[in-house]
């Protein structure tokens, strides 16, 4: 058994991937330097370098086979986090190689597949959800600040959706469980990566001066604008899960 060990990036996995095949290893594990266990004290590790050049090559490969949409699936089971996505990228990418002809991704009989597709569908959920849910709240530097805390890392996937939306100001969306965020500033729209945690006991003491006034408005409004003979709990769970209640000024 051969350890491939990567530094946790999308280039860096499909680096890895290219050593696979460059390499021609075939009992072989792939894991990010972060959540590497060395569990068989047997097993040969090989350190990954993110080559671009190698990542690219394997990623113009399967687009000829499983075409942008099946690229952007895999993305999105890199970004889920899931113990074992490693395993299902590289199972994937094999059967791609053996079928060149055939969208692998569409063979749901094989047990690999069908969860890339079920991954795929948990993480495009949740991605729809925080486009819904975030909300953002004025800084005393005129900069629209929205905190998250999704299942998935989907951060990345939700960047095109706030820059297309939110052109005319500055606005940063920062991921309290994965401690970064997205920031635009009326040009460009990047991550950042802070040396330290947000400190949520000093986060409202940055509020502008109009921020809670607004808060106070909204929740008002929402109050005012709810008929309480109509109201139905147990649908308003299904559209909006208490877990994202916290997001929403509404719900304070």
């Amino acid at each position: 058994m051969t350890t491939l060990l990567y530094d946790g990036s999308f280039d860096g996995f499909f680096t890895a991937i290219f050593e696979v095949f460059e390499y021609r290893y075939q009992e072989v594990e792939i894991a990010s330097r972060e959540r590497f266990h060395q569990e068989n004290i047997f097993a040969e590790i090989h350190e990954v370098i993110t080559q671009n050049d190698k990542s690219e090559r394997v990623l113009n490969k399967l687009e000829k086979n499983i075409g942008k949409p099946g690229i952007h699936d895999l993305l999105k089971v890199f970004l889920s986090e899931d113990p074992g996505l490693e395993q299902l990228i590289l199972s994937a990418v094999r059967q791609s190689v053996k079928y060149p002809e055939e969208n692998i991704l569409q063979n749901y009989a094989d047990s690999d597949i069908l969860k890339i597709a079920k991954l795929c569908k948990s993480v495009s959920r949740e991605r729809h959800r925080m486009t819904a849910f975030v909300r953002f709240e004025k800084m005393q530097d005129e900069v629209f600040f929205a905190k998250i805390d999704p299942d998935f890392n989907v951060l990345p996937l939700i960047r095109k959706h706030f820059k297309d939306r939110y052109q005319d100001q500055k606005w940063m969306i920062y991921d309290l469980k994965r401690n970064y965020g997205l920031f635009y500033d009326l040009q460009d729209c990047d991550f950042f990566y802070p040396d330290e945690k947000l400190d949520l006991n000093k986060y409202q003491q940055k509020f502008h001066d109009q921020e809670t006034q607004y808060q106070t408005l909204w929740q008002r409004y929402f109050t005012k604008t709810n008929i309480v003979e109509r109201k139905n709990m147990k649908l308003h769970i299904q559209h909006v899960p208490r877990r994202y209640w916290k997001y929403l000024t509404e719900k304070h």
